[in-house]
């Protein structure tokens, strides 16, 4: 677990001087090999900070066991969804609310939220939140009015002005109370379901995301029909893979998406218009138009991308509209915009759900396999008690035919007490045993005691024995199912899948092969263009004055010579005071190689050398201290250096010849070779116009410092 997960941790301080240690964090002062008590963890160092000290076990004890339950009470009954059903506690609570009031019609959100209150022990805003968000995410609750809108950012109405009502998928496939467990509300006056037997795979269809004491989950939306047809493959032992799918749309790269454990991109889709004009269409996960703008923005000021006007049209469809300079590239600018503003993000996906009351982490995979499984394991449960009901209703419609047909009732005519009664109807009955599928209990008497005499009168035995033959039918049909639970599941997905899977389609596009990549230097490199100002000594990339001397981009670094040696990596600056005396501005590149020559106690040197590792904004210094001037600073290696030497008395050699290729490539920090003692009138890289062929050195002579 990172430190930045840890919540309600805290990192434990130390300092180390002269041998002594102090551990803020700790319970001990260790001075001179001395140890002083210094109390408990609950001690402040700050006078100003009121905290009880207290060295009572028992206060410490009861410290760790409530800490211990508050953080079990976020993990599982706030923050981290169920696996079976995929619902928060509150969402959990806010679908049986709506259960338990539907008639079909629209209910107010302020309604269900008070009927939620009733189960859920915190206040009606954060249930009217969940709400919207369930109803926004189209599966489970449908709305009527302003649930704002996920596009712009723009909030629902207040909860007096909107209604809900469950979806027909939702009233279908989340609820039987026969299978539900229950357990009192929060106060005791209530009953509410620890799970919902929900057949679909709500956990991967809704997504969530929660933090807890020491974890967090953040679980993408998959799609409805994907994840049927994956689960059908489950059972059918195929192979099968599925991805996210967004209701902002937009276009994925899929990846780094690991089962779930890694990540996604997702691009806004942009359209190219006239020649001059963008439009975005769909936005990236969890970004509005509000906060894409602002990013646009942002990047139009800092000049990474160049934008003349931004128009929004954005209402039930997302439409912003970029008014580009003229002259700029549209493709280009496309580019820019997944590089620098929003339109292009990543997604981080951690799946962390509730088990058998502990947290766990799991693929998606692993998810919807168990979520199958758990689809077999209802639908069978279904099944066994749709069972149970038909051979009560066989066995209840037999014992009232044999009841009436053999007019069973007129032998309790002559009873004179009730026990005598429920005897004669027992005795009576028990005659026709082998027409029955079980033993007569003493609640089937009093079911045929309480037959009126109405019933009697009009009974119809054809109709009667029609019923019996088509519940038989019935039970023979779910006991071929039961059999066959996993071609019977595999049937019970395809229905499912026909019914809805067209109203839920794709939303999200998925890049087959990845997203190329962006070469963002490449598209800034000439983003700023650096000036040295040099009668002023000032460089700047936001200056008017002075000389251009470089185009770079805000990501590079550039290296700064001075004429003395020194010189300096720093990020490209809007305006900076750097002297008089610079001598070299370009990109820093660790390996690029430099020639140099340079005075040092009338002594001439060269070297030839690359920058290597610096430390930005840090002096660093080409030449041995002492009075140094470089008279020669080039990028790269010219094959010939062409020195004169000032003339003398009695000078017999004016001009040197230098091979440079015979010069090792050293380090920064090198000395270089002793080229000459003479003083230099004149040094190039270039051969000079006045230059003496005949007059050369021996270019071979080389002397190693």
């Amino acid at each position: 677990m990172s430190k930045d997960d840890d919540l309600f941790g805290e990192e434990e301080e130390r300092s180390e001087v002269g041998g002594q240690r102090s551990e803020v964090g700790g319970q001990r002062s260790e001075v001179g090999g001395q140890e002083e008590s210094q109390g408990s963890a609950l001690e402040s160092s700050d006078p100003e900070l009121d905290i009880p000290q207290s060295d009572d076990p028992a206060l410490r004890e009861m410290m760790d066991e409530n800490f211990l339950d508050y953080a079990s009470y976020v993990i599982l009954d706030r923050a981290i969804p169920q696996l079976e059903d995929g619902l928060k506690p509150v969402q959990r609570r806010i679908m049986w609310s709506l259960h338990r009031n539907d008639d079909g019609k629209f209910i107010k959100v302020a309604n269900i939220v008070g009927y939620t209150m009733q189960f859920h022990p915190h206040g009606d805003a954060s249930i009217a939140d969940a709400l919207v968000t369930l109803a926004n995410k189209r599966y489970l609750i449908e709305g009527q009015g302003n649930y704002g809108n996920i596009h712009t950012g723009d909030p629902a109405a207040a909860s007096r002005y909107i209604e809900c009502r469950l979806t027909v998928l939702a009233r279908e496939q989340l609820f039987n109370k026969h299978l539900t467990r229950f357990i009192p509300s929060y106060d005791g006056r209530n009953q509410e379901p620890v799970i919902l037997p929900s057949k679909i795979p709500l956990l991967l269809m809704l997504g969530a995301e929660g933090i807890g004491v020491g974890l967090a989950t953040r679980i993408l939306p998959h799609n409805f029909g994907e994840l049927i047809k994956a689960q059908i493959a489950i059972l059918k032992k195929r192979s099968f893979l599925i991805l996210p799918d967004f209701q902002h749309g937009g276009i994925m790269d899929a990846s780094e998406y690991d089962l779930g454990r890694g990540r996604v991109k997702v691009r806004a889709v942009i359209e190219k218009q006239d020649k001059n004009k963008l439009i975005i269409r769909e936005l990236p996960f969890n970004t509005t138009t509000e906060t894409l703008v602002k990013t646009i923005e942002d990047a139009i000021r800092k000049k990474k991308i160049k934008v003349r006007a931004i128009h929004d049209y954005t209402a039930e469809n997302v439409e912003l509209h970029l008014i580009l300079l003229a002259g700029q590239d549209q493709d280009e600018t496309i580019q820019k915009l997944y590089a620098f503003t929003d339109c292009e993000i990543s997604v981080n996906s951690s799946i962390m759900c509730i088990d058998k009351k502990r947290p766990v982490e799991m693929t998606v995979n692993e998810v919807l396999r168990r979520l199958t499984d758990r689809l077999v394991e209802i639908l069978e449960e279904e099944l066994e008690w749709e069972k149970a009901r038909l051979l009560d209703e066989f066995h209840n419609k037999t014992l009232v035919q044999i009841f009436i047909e053999n007019r069973i009732y007129k032998d309790i005519e002559e009873c004179k007490t009730y026990p005598l009664v429920q005897k004669a109807v027992l005795d009576g009955v028990n005659k026709f045993r082998h027409l029955l599928k079980r033993d007569v209990t003493d609640e089937d008497v009093e079911m045929l005691l309480g037959v009126r005499i109405k019933r009697i009168s009009r009974f119809d035995i054809d109709k009667n024995r029609k019923d019996l033959d088509d519940i038989l039918i019935a039970l023979d049909e779910v006991e071929k199912n039961l059999k066959r639970m996993v071609d019977y599941t595999v049937d019970y997905l395809k229905d499912l899948h026909k019914k809805y899977a067209k109203d839920y389609p794709r939303l999200t596009q998925i890049e087959e092969d990845g997203f190329k990549k962006i070469e963002v230097r490449k598209l800034t490199a000439s983003e700023l263009k650096l000036r040295y100002d040099k009668g002023n000594g000032y460089l700047g990339h936001a200056m008017k004055e002075g000389d251009e001397v470089l185009e770079c981009s805000s990501l590079d670094k550039i290296m700064v010579v001075w004429k003395d040696g020194t010189y300096q990596l720093m990020p490209p600056p809007e305006k900076l005071f750097v002297d008089k005396t610079v001598l070299y501005v370009g990109r820093y590149e660790r390996d690029k190689e430099f020639l140099m020559v340079y005075t040092h106690k009338q002594t001439s040197y060269l070297k030839r050398f690359t920058f290597g590792g610096a430390i930005q904004n840090k002096e660093y210094s080409l030449c041995p201290e002492g009075k140094t001037k470089v008279i020669l600073f080039e990028e790269g290696a010219p094959e010939h250096v062409y020195v004169k030497f000032a003339p003398m008395k009695n000078q017999r050699v004016h001009q040197q010849l230098l091979q440079v290729d015979k010069y090792t490539v050293k380090g920064a920090k090198t000395k270089g070779y002793q080229i000459t003692m003479k003083k230099i009138q004149n040094i190039a890289g270039k051969r000079p116009r006045n230059w003496d062929d005949e007059s050369d050195l021996d270019p071979n002579a080389v002397l190693d410092f």
